[in-house]
């Protein structure tokens, strides 16, 4: 199964070298168990644009948006539950817990839907 998780929170403009050490880590051992299929940082939401339809209406607004804290970075893993990827996101999380103190975000583990969602009924 494959597994979004989306990282909202404060951009880092200076992340510790010792968190950034910690994330390369997490990834490189995520990448060898054949969890972690992608991931990246995401650009400031200043270069960002939304598009939304809201009672009939779509509309375009371009970033920033009003929100203090912006999805950041995200990863996606093909792994064999959920708990397995919400374990790798709370190990992400951690790292930021010991190597950030007092920085909040949130990490959304989301499933990607394949295929195998949309079958005809056996």
């Amino acid at each position: 199964m494959r597994y979004l998780v989306l990282l909202t929170g404060t951009r880092l403009t200076d992340a510790p070298p010792e968190l950034m050490k910690a994330i390369m880590d997490l990834g490189g051992e995520a990448t060898a168990a054949g969890a972690l299929l992608d991931t990246a940082g995401l650009a400031p939401a200043t270069d960002a644009a939304r598009v939304q339809l809201r009672s009939g209406h779509l509309s375009v607004m371009d970033g920033p948006f009003t929100e203090a804290k912006e999805v950041i970075s995200y990863a996606l893993y093909d792994v064999r539950s959920k708990e397995e990827a919400v374990e790798w996101s709370r190990r992400f999380m951690a790292a930021h817990q010991e190597h950030v103190p007092g920085w909040d975000g949130v990490a959304d583990v989301l499933r990607v839907m394949g295929p195998e969602d949309f079958a005809p009924p056996a």
